[in-house]
Parts: structure tokens; C-alpha cells; sequence
């Protein structure tokens, strides 16, 4: 059987058709255009999963079910998504109204970035794992957390918000209102405004710097690359941001690894790129610090390795 994965941004919703085995064996995306409605959007996820099977040659009758990552907050057992703030769904029937569109096939919705954690804990870094927890360092900060398998959103679907748990009281200002929070510090944001931050300081110090020198007074020059590009340089002024970040990232695994002392927690999003330059002196800082510093075996933290594919993946195993 085969099953069909959908994973829906606010820009691009993204179709993939996978196999049992976990691998996307077609996949396209069309623009989602917000502005037009809850209805054409599921319209338009369903016409391009026929497009795909049709270029597979594939029956809807050899699909097992479909599967939707959706932003926001996604009841699964109703298959309703109550709220989402960049798509246009207020207590929605997303499942339902998919499912109609697909010949009546079973249809399942998740929240995006915990369709993610799922996607790595079948067939990712976290494959086997009986306890994992994935994070996404993005424009936000996501989080997943899967239990025996399953997914832990919590009563009410909202669960699962690590980006918002917080290491700073009274701290920088973030999106969801409150001050301090994780995604305010180690998201690719995060990343960009403390490295905004320091450089100002450092050139109202006269302090020389190699990104000084870079973007002179043009501060949206500055990238969640700058400060380790810099400090790959020998820049220590990117050394020092690039330090601030990664304690501060190290601060909420280390409560998350605290928490739920996971078989494997793995990382996702743009800043993983930079590899050992991120993962050696993280590893260095987590293990510093965790409570179980002392005791074997311990969480196994890896660079998640889904990548753009993880919401379709995701999507697609909600229904196994």
C-alpha cells in the first residue's frame, strides 16, 4: 500500500506519495495563497496528490489513508484543526473534508512540527527509539515529542511548545507574547538578533571586527550565518556570538534532556548546517550541565536528517 503525505506551510503546500518503506516516491507543490480560503487550499492538496498517483500510475484504491502537517493547533482525534495563524483554519474539518475529496480514504492531521519529531522517529535519526524529541531551530523554534510511538500534544493538542518554555526571566521579547523564551535565543531569529546586538555594541566600542567591516551600517546584512561564517575566519567577536548562542541552546536541551531523558533528541533547521563548528562545543556545554551527567547510557543528540521532507513523511505515517 501507499500512503499520501501533506505538508502545509503558509507559502507552499507540499504533496509527496511514500511507499511502505517510509520513501517519497513522487512529490510537487503548488502555492498555497492563503487569501483564498480554507476550502480551495484542501481543493488544491487533493488535486495535486491525484496528479502525482495519476503519474504513477497509481489507483486511490492502493492508498491507505492520507495524512496532513498543519500549522498551528491540530485536534487529531476529531481531525479538526482549531486554530492555525497563517492559514486560513478556525475550528476546521480539515480530515473530513480531504477525506471527501479522495474517494472517502482514511485522512489524519498533525500538528507540523510534531509530524516532523514522527517522520524522524520512523524513519530518521530516531528510527527504533522507543523515547525521542526533535527540534527545529527555523524562523521559530519547533518541537516534538514522541512517547512509545506516538505523539505527546498534550489534553488539549497544544502541547509539545518547547520553543516557548523560558531560559531568560524578563528576558528578549518573543512572538507569543511572553519574555525569554528558548525560540527568542536559539532559533535562526534568535540567532540573527544577538548577533545584531553584540556587533552594535562592538562597533559603539570601536571594537574591530570582520563583520563590522562586512556590513558596515547595513544591519539586514546580517544572517543566522554571519557570526559563525566570522568566526571560521578567526573573527573573535564572531567567536563570542557564536558562544552565546550555542549556551543558550545547550540551556534548553539540557531542561528538555532533564525532562524527559529521551533515547535520542534530535536537531533540525538551517543552523545545522554548520555541523561540528555547532555540535562539538554543544555536546561540550549539554553534558556540563545535564542532571545525569554521571550516568550511562545517555540521551544520543543528532543532526535530524529529514530535512525538507520531514512534514511529508510525517503526514504519511499518521495513519499506520
Amino acid at each position: 500500500m501507499y500512503y499520501i503525505g501533506v505538508d502545509l506551510g503558509g507559502t507552499n503546500i507540499a504533496v509527496g506519495i511514500v511507499d511502505e518503506n517510509c520513501k517519497i516516491i513522487k512529490k510537487g507543490s503548488v502555492p498555497t495563497k492563503p487569501e483564498r480560503g480554507a476550502d480551495a487550499i484542501v481543493k488544491d492538496m487533493a488535486d495535486l496528490a491525484k496528479s502525482l498517483l495519476l503519474d504513477l500510475n497509481l489507483p486511490l484504491s492502493e492508498v491507505a489513508s492520507v495524512g496532513v502537517a498543519t500549522p498551528g493547533t491540530a485536534d487529531t482525534d476529531r481531525g479538526i484543526v482549531v486554530y492555525a495563524n497563517n492559514v486560513p483554519f478556525l475550528h476546521y474539518p480539515l480530515a473530513e473534508k480531504l477525506s471527501s475529496l479522495l474517494g472517502g480514504i482514511p485522512a489524519y492531521i498533525e500538528n507540523d512540527a510534531n509530524a516532523a519529531a514522527k517522520a524522524e522517529a520512523f524513519a530518521g535519526v530516531a528510527a527504533g527509539a522507543q523515547f525521542s524529541v526533535m527540534i527545529t531551530l527555523g524562523t521559530g523554534l519547533g518541537g516534538g515529542i514522541v512517547l512509545d510511538g506516538k505523539v505527546y500534544s498534550g489534553f488539549n493538542y497544544a502541547g509539545a511548545e518547547l520553543g516557548h518554555m523560558v531560559i531568560e526571566k524578563d528576558g528578549r521579547q518573543c512572538s507569543c507574547g511572553r519574555r525569554g523564551c528558548w525560540e527568542a535565543y536559539s532559533s535562526a531569529t534568535g540567532l540573527v538578533n544577538i548577533t545584531k546586538d553584540r556587533v552594535a555594541e562592538a562597533a559603539a566600542a570601536g571594537r574591530k571586527s570582520s563583520i563590522i567591516d562586512a556590513i558596515g551600517d547595513d544591519y539586514s546584512k546580517i544572517s543566522a550565518r554571519t557570526a559563525f561564517t566570522a568566526m571560521k575566519e578567526g573573527d573573535e567577536l564572531g567567536a563570542e556570538i557564536v558562544d552565546e548562542y550555542i549556551s543558550y541552546l545547550a540551556c534548553g536541551i539540557v531542561n528538555i534532556i532533564n525532562i524527559f531523558q529521551p533515547n535520542v533528541l534530535s536537531i533540525g533547521g538551517g543552523v545545522c548546517n554548520e555541523g561540528d563548528n555547532l555540535m562539538k562545543p554543544l555536546l561540550e556545554k549539554v553534558w556540563s550541565e545535564t542532571y545525569s551527567r554521571e550516568g550511562t547510557p545517555k540521551t544520543d543528540i543528532k543532526i535530524a536528517k529529514l530535512g525538507n521532507d520531514a512534514g511529508i513523511i510525517g503526514a504519511a505515517v499518521l495513519g499506520r
